[in-house]
């Protein structure tokens, strides 16, 4: 039988479960989104300087960093839906604080305490996938995935704004984000439960030697005896290798964010002008999601993960050199939609990289460590730009950030095929389908 005809039956129930799986990140991300951009916002009227309104956002990336291992250990111990519940529970706790702090302490904590739940989720409805999503449509599933939660931070700014307008208050954004927390909260506790529905994991999922993975050798690896940390030290090859080249992705991504608004400002652009070109760079960002997953079932993950990178890393090196161009304007818009496209194209690429080598019966508390090495590239880029920024210059950064680009897209020609062959689309996958 092919292996089209086997994942067909999942493919139907997946769909009809589409708003149980993929709900819970849309409205996360919803809530998320409509907070983010107004936290420098709360903490500079609790008396945060313009340095310590920064740290205080990176509070959120932080949490997320450092509870990306805690969260594998969760999942693999009590589950995707438990820890999505207990996560969202903690984060309105976090949000109930934020809305009410008296003092920017008390208001960063909260901050940190989101990015906790943020990542507890996170882990938990990537395993959910890695374990129940056949090889053949996986990129697409998990680029909707990816696409649920871009969808919630592109939209949730625009809900920010009409809640400003509406209640003249920062804080209507933060109540917003509690009342997205309890639909979430229901949504998960009291809907249909895709594990349930979709029964044990099919025979589709294979260890490394190429042996079906059955329901058994499902609960009998769940128990205690493979930690996170021990997890990660089996699959350090993966992780220093094909690991270090996802996390140069997320690094570029990153730069993108910072680096954009930062160039605007230097060549003289006004804020409105800035926010629009940004819009409609994510725009484009947006539109792509799901082209991502299509390429990447059909051709490979390699033929995505490549053009991204290469357009990102060369369009932050022909950014840097337009610095001193007559219409500096005109190719800050141009490279900016570049970047879009990119950026467009990696959509899903790190979720369905780390699906594909994980551990197929117990995938948690490897998915842990992949997320904390790609978060770490993400929280470092930042941190990247403006060091040589201030040691050299902003175009300076760009050039660098666009060179690092395009070794880690290097990285990824050398190690994709080697941990991540191709799937099969024949009578079964082999051994090497997943790794």
């Amino acid at each position: 039988m092919r292996a089209s005809d086997d994942s067909e039956p999942i493919r139907r129930v997946l769909w009809r479960l589409a708003p149980m799986i993929y709900g819970p990140t849309t409205l996360f991300g919803l809530g998320e989104g409509a907070v983010i951009p107004l936290i420098p916002v709360i903490a500079a009227e609790l008396g945060a300087g313009v340095a310590t309104s920064a740290l205080v956002a990176a509070a959120l990336v932080v949490g997320q960093l450092c509870g990306n291992l805690p969260a594998g250990w969760a999942v693999a111990r009590i589950g995707e839906r438990a820890t999505m519940i207990i996560a969202g529970a903690l984060a309105l706790v976090g949000v109930g604080a934020m809305a009410v702090a008296p003092v920017l302490g008390v208001f960063a904590a909260s901050v940190f305490v989101i990015g906790l739940c943020a990542a507890a989720f996170g882990v938990a409805r990537h395993a959910f996938m890695t374990t129940r999503v056949p090889l053949t449509f996986r990129a697409r599933a998990l680029s909707l995935l990816g696409g649920s939660f871009r969808l919630g931070m592109f939209v949730g700014p625009f809900i920010a704004a009409a809640l400003l307008w509406v209640f003249g208050d920062e804080h209507a954004t933060i109540w917003f984000f509690g009342v997205c927390l309890v639909a979430m909260i229901a949504l998960v506790a009291f809907g249909p439960e895709p594990e349930e529905r979709l029964g044990p994991p099919p025979a589709f999922a294979r260890n490394a030697e190429g042996d079906a993975v059955t329901a058994a050798t499902v609960r009998s690896r769940r128990e205690p005896g493979t930690g996170v940390v021990r997890t990660a030290w089996r699959n350090r090859d993966v992780l220093a290798r094909l690991g270090v080249a996802a996390a140069s992705l997320s690094a570029l991504r990153s730069t993108r964010q910072v680096l954009l608004p930062l160039w605007g400002v230097a060549i003289g652009l006004d804020g409105s002008t800035i926010a629009l070109v940004v819009g409609v760079s994510g725009a484009i960002d947006f539109a792509l999601f799901y082209a991502s997953g299509q390429v990447m079932d059909r051709f490979g993950r390699l033929w995505a993960a490549l053009p991204a990178m290469v357009l990102m890393g060369s369009g932050l090196i022909a950014l840097a050199l337009t610095a001193a161009s007559p219409e500096p304007e005109l190719w800050f818009a141009l490279f900016a939609a570049v970047l879009g496209v990119g950026n467009g194209l990696s959509s899903g690429i790190l979720l369905t990289l780390g699906a594909d080598v994980a551990p197929t019966s117990n995938p948690a508390p490897f998915l842990g460590s992949w997320r904390t090495l790609t978060d770490a590239g993400g929280a470092a880029a930042p941190l990247l730009v403006s060091a040589i920024t201030a040691v050299a210059s902003l175009p300076v950064a760009a050039a660098v950030m666009g060179a690092f680009g395009l070794v880690g897209a290097l990285g990824f020609i050398r190690w994709v095929p080697r941990f991540v062959p191709r799937a099969r689309t024949g009578p079964k996958p082999g051994p090497d389908a997943a790794v």
